[in-house]
């Protein structure tokens, strides 16, 4: 016997979960349309992302992190190149791969792009939510954070 079958709680929290997926998949989309990313494949922003998060990598170790062949990430990291937001620099202990970074250029935009997204969520909960509401969702965030982290 399964516990959903068991629990009587186990039903609510199961269409509560399928709700929270559907909602921050909703959530995400919406803050990638206010990015305004401009010609940036999402394949692409999700590498700039991970050099700005994680640091200075190789071709293979982005690979291997967005689950791509290497092949196709150099691809990704030419154009990233070509638009002058990656650069690379010989690897310290190995010369026979290169360690790429974000450039000055490429950390300015994502910096203006998280200003961006962050000023349209606080214009939409002070325009949204209510005071109380809004101490609602601090602690919904409190507990969401939970989770990430569990």
């Amino acid at each position: 016997m399964s516990t959903q079958q068991t629990d009587p709680n186990a039903a609510h929290v199961m269409v509560l979960a399928g709700e929270l997926r559907v909602l921050l998949g909703q959530l995400k989309r919406r803050l990638r349309d206010e990015s305004r990313a401009g010609d940036l494949t999402l394949s692409q922003q999700s590498v700039l992302g991970r050099l700005d998060r994680d640091g200075p990598s190789t071709v293979t170790a982005l690979a291997r992190a967005e689950g791509v062949r290497p092949q196709s990430m150099g691809a990704t990291i030419s154009s990233l190149q070509a638009a002058g937001l990656v650069e690379g620099s010989p690897h310290p202990t190995d010369g026979r791969q290169t360690l790429l970074s974000t450039t000055p250029a490429c950390r300015e935009w994502i910096s203006a792009r998280r200003a961006a997204l962050d000023d349209w969520l606080f214009r939409a909960i002070r325009a949204h939510l209510a005071p109380a509401e809004q101490e609602e969702l601090a602690r919904a965030v409190h507990l969401l954070k939970r989770l990430v982290n569990s």
